[in-house]
């Protein structure tokens, strides 16, 4: 059975794709904003782990609505979580399985559990997150075993996160970007594979 990955490049993601692949047949899918925007570092990700991988583009709407939003809170959690749901909203209607690489620690995105049995009642599919139980240490284990990652604070490394392109749709609407996002946010991508992956 197909599942489909919301797939950022960076570790967690990588480390779901890892888990979904011993069940189901993987595919690795980015969203962006912009249908020209090129996202190389994810697909090397992509490659890295083995997985094909589809880059998919939300309608325009998604974006203002998400600016919208974040400058009315004046904080991007309600933002960016909006963003993830329609992601998952949008997978579903491709895939019978859809998963992501939410966490126990994270605050954003996260849907919680109301919100997945709404979605999964009404568009009839299975939302999974195999990492929900896991918190960062066992995170930082597991990535310093399979993957080969690089770390920097966002917009400096190449990965798929929604927050790249949030930053310059706030700035485009006459917004500051460095106002309303917190500083010193440290983002990971992959860039290989341990040998430790490739005998599992």
């Amino acid at each position: 059975m197909k599942a489909g990955l919301l797939f950022s490049g960076g570790k967690d993601s990588a480390l779901a794709a890892i888990m979904l692949a011993r069940d189901y047949d993987v595919e690795l899918n980015t969203f962006v904003f912009d249908p020209d925007r090129e996202v190389p570092g994810v697909r090397a990700a992509a490659a890295a782990l083995d997985l094909p991988f589809r880059k998919r583009v939300f309608c325009r709407d998604v974006l203002d609505e998400a600016a919208g939003l974040l400058i009315r809170c004046g904080y991007p959690n309600d933002a960016i979580t909006m963003v993830h749901r329609t992601a998952v909203e949008l997978l579903c209607d491709v895939y019978p399985v859809v998963g992501d690489g939410t966490r126990r620690d994270d605050r954003v995105p996260l849907l919680n559990r109301s919100e997945v049995q709404r979605i999964e009642d009404r568009l009839r599919c299975s939302y999974v997150r195999p990492l929900l139980g896991y918190g960062k240490p066992e995170i930082e284990r597991l990535a310093g075993r399979f993957l080969v990652v690089q770390y920097g604070e966002t917009g400096t490394i190449e990965n798929g996160d929604y927050e790249h392109e949030l930053r310059a749709a706030i700035g485009a609407y006459g917004g500051d970007p460095g106002a309303l996002f917190p500083g010193g946010h440290l983002q990971s991508l992959v860039i290989g594979t341990t040998e430790k992956l490739k005998t599992t």
